[in-house]
Formats: C-alpha cells, structure tokens, sequence
C-alpha cells in the first residue's frame, strides 16, 4: 500500500542530499531566469500570435485547480532529494535541464501567447494566481514546460510507488496536467508537445540503460549512411509540414512527432546503433522510446503486412525451430520460446513465454557475434519446446541465424546449403553474399 522503500547507507544518502542541494541551487536560478528572458523577449514583439482551437473558449476555468498546478513546484524541488544514489540524482537533474534548455529554445524562436483572460478570483487561488503573474507572463506556450517536467516527474514517482500511493499519484498527475488548462495557462496544443518534450528528456537519460548516444560514433557503412540520410529526409519533411500547416491549423505541431521519430532512427544508422530503440535482451523496451519512435513502428508494422500477408507466420525448419515475421500477439500460443532479432518491434504481451531479443537495426547485415548469439540462443531454446526465430519479414536477420544454426547442428554444410534449405521450405531469403561469409564463419 505504501512506498517502495529501499534501504541506502548512511553515507549514500548524504551524498544523494548534498547532491540534491547543489543542483537545486543551480536549476532554481537557472530557470526563473531563462524563463524570464524568453517571456520579456516575447513582450517586446508587436505581434505575437496564438494557437488556439474554437472549441477551447468552451474548456470551464477552475480557480481551485490552482493548487494542484502550483504543486509541480514542490515535485520539482523534493523529487531530486527522492533518490538512492548521487548518479539518480544527476541523471533527473540532466531530464529537467534538457527540458529547460528545449522549451525556452522554442519560447524564442517561436513564441506565443495564451488569449484567455482569466475571471478575476479571490481566497488562496486569488493569492495563487497574483504571485503566478509576477513572473509567468502569456508567454511561453509550446511545448508546455509544465507538462514536459509533469512527465519526467511523473515517471520518478511511479518507479518508487506502488499500490493505493502510486494510484493516488496517477491521479494528482492528471489533475495537474489538466490544470494548464482549466487555470487558462495554455491551450491544447501546448499539452501534447510538452509530452513529446518530456519524453525525449527520460528517453535522453534513461533509468535503467545508459543513454542512447553514450558510444555515438558515425558510422563508415556506406548502407548505413544512405538509410540515415533517407530517414533524415523524412524527418526534414515532416518538420516542413508541421511549420506549414501550422500557420492554418494548430494541430498541425503534431506533425512534429513523426519527425523526431524518424530522426532518432536516423541518428541510430549515422552512428548510435540500435540503442536508439532502447530494447534489452527480454525484448522490453523503455516507456519513452514506446511512445516518442510509435509513428516509426506503425510504420514498420504496415511495412511488415505488405509484404509478408500473402505468406505463413512462420515456417518450421525443423526440430521444432520455426523461421517468421515480428509476431503478433495472437500468434505466439505455438511457441515456448522467441529469438527475436529486431530492435525496432517491443515484445508483445504474452506472459510465460521465454524471449530472448539480440537488438540489430533493419536492413544492415549483423555482424558475426550477432549471428552466433542468436544461433547459440536458438540452440538453448530448443531445450524448452518450439521456438520462433523472427525479424521484421524474416527474410534477412533471422534468416541469417537461422541458417547459422542449421550449419552449426550439422544440417546443413554451409550458409549456401543452408539458405537453399530455408527457400525450399517456402521462405524468401534476401542475403547479401558477404553475409554467407558472415554465416559460415559464425558456425565455426
């Protein structure tokens, strides 16, 4: 019902204190300031416009929500001290920079202002309200700062909460990123690009993993570099339409989730490798990643019917190894065991099952410990029952270790064999000849 409470040495827990402290001192300064500029920035233009919908003028002002929005600030302060070892405390205060840093880029480079004027209050909102407008001018809308901190504040608590406290916690978030609406401090727009904004911060800095550009080194593949540079493209696209249309719609910031979608997977060919997804070896992938690289998904999900809906799931190869597609979750009642070899796909919910994911971009050959720790995976997994080898089609990754495995158990004698093997069965097989070389020396 309460905390999840851990136990940290005395000692731990000074330095998590001191830490918290001085990074307290710099970030408090540091935002009332650059907040400020970008607000006394934005005063001085002539015209600065808005992004508001019709609909809006009808959302109710609620002077009470007043309190909830003000809590954040509280959060804000008490979640750096909330944390079990100096290295949390860094890594929160690398979220709250990155969004500071973002959102006031954005203030400036693109300011706008909130056109609703609030109903004059009174009581403790009233005092609420008049010390909120000292500072915080009609500026400074999209992305909502207040809804980007509320998500990596948000995903803090929920990590150290559990039963009735982590419920409670749910919804006093949902009262507080309802409240920069019903206290007329920004308009819908500014709500789902402060999320996006929040989760390329916990995306940026991930708990459990290092971050995604940690060993970022630009690659010298030349495939790598042309499939970085066409998703690059798409990004630059979607930004364009996003700038267009926004002049007409306000809706149209949202085209500005597909193209950072598209420029994280860029960034993964240039370079960082398939971290970008932030899959681990069970096939889990972050809360982040899940949203902010979903258009990209859906895009590889729609990739994935085309070309392979005229073709079985899966077909056995033998001794109950099965070579297929990314499955869906109703098609996974066959097998005990997954050697799923994409980065891009999460695993689907299907409890018991033993997954074993070897992460590798689409498209790009794997290199040769790839291959044999997927085929030594398919090995172990046979002990277990039938196990399904997939990739996005199943035509090239875990062809790959598929055929590995068939020379390593002796039945086939090489890549070649092995492959004459899998499209004999039914199976297209797209392998690039320096991928047989790859194959035959994994199976050594």
């Amino acid at each position: 019902m309460g905390e999840a409470v851990t136990s940290v040495p005395v000692g731990t827990r000074s330095a998590v204190m001191r830490t918290a402290a001085l990074w307290l001192l710099f970030l408090a300064p540091f935002f009332y300031l650059t907040y400020g500029v970008a607000n006394w920035l934005a005063s001085l233009r002539a015209d600065v416009p808005n992004l508001a919908f019709d609909w809006e003028k009808h959302i109710p002002f609620f002077a009470w929500t007043i309190i909830p929005y003000w809590s954040i600030n509280a959060f804000y302060a008490l979640s750096l001290f909330v944390n079990d070892t100096p290295q949390d405390v860094g890594r929160l205060a690398r979220r709250y920079l990155t969004a500071q840093i973002v959102a006031v880029i954005c203030f400036i480079a693109f300011p706008l202002q909130a056109i609703f004027v609030r109903p004059q209050t009174d009581g403790l909102p009233g005092f609420m309200f008049d010390v909120l407008g000292g500072f915080d001018k009609p500026f400074n809308q999209a992305p909502s700062l207040h809804i980007a901190l509320l998500v990596i504040i948000w995903d803090h608590w929920r990590r150290r909460l559990k039963g009735f406290t982590r419920t409670v916690w749910h919804i006093w978030c949902l009262l507080i990123g309802l409240s920069v609406l019903t206290t007329w401090q920004h308009h819908v727009i500014d709500i789902p690009t402060g999320a996006l904004l929040g989760l390329f911060a916990l995306w940026l800095f991930p708990a459990d993993r290092a971050s995604p550009l940690a060993d970022f080194r630009l690659t010298n593949d030349r495939k790598a570099w042309r499939l970085a540079i066409v998703y690059a493209i798409g990004a630059t696209i979607f930004l364009l339409i996003a700038v267009v249309s926004v002049h007409s719609n306000g809706a149209g910031l949202l085209w500005l989730w597909p193209s950072l979608a598209l420029a994280f997977v860029a960034i993964g060919y240039a370079g960082a490798g398939p971290q970008v997804f932030q899959k681990q070896g069970g096939g889990v992938t972050s809360f982040a990643s899940r949203f902010l690289l979903w258009p990209y998904r859906f895009g590889a999900r729609v990739n994935r019917w085309w070309w392979t809906h005229r073709l079985p799931a899966a077909v056995e190869i033998g001794d109950g190894v099965f070579l297929g597609r990314a499955p869906g979750r109703g098609e996974l009642a066959a097998y005990a065991s997954v050697v799923d070899m994409t980065a891009e796909f999460p695993v689907p919910c299907a409890a018991g099952l033993n997954w074993r994911a070897i992460p590798s971009l689409d498209l790009l050959p794997l290199s040769v410990a790839s291959i044999r720790d997927g085929a030594v995976a398919v090995e172990e997994a046979r002990s277990r029952g039938p196990v399904l080898v997939c990739c996005a089609l199943g035509f090239q990754r875990s062809a790959a270790v598929v055929a590995c495995w068939l020379v390593r158990s002796g039945h086939a004698a090489d890549a070649a064999a092995a492959a004459k093997q899998i499209k004999a069965l039914g199976r297209p097989v797209h392998l690039k000849p320096e991928a047989y070389q790859a194959i035959d020396e994994a199976a050594r």
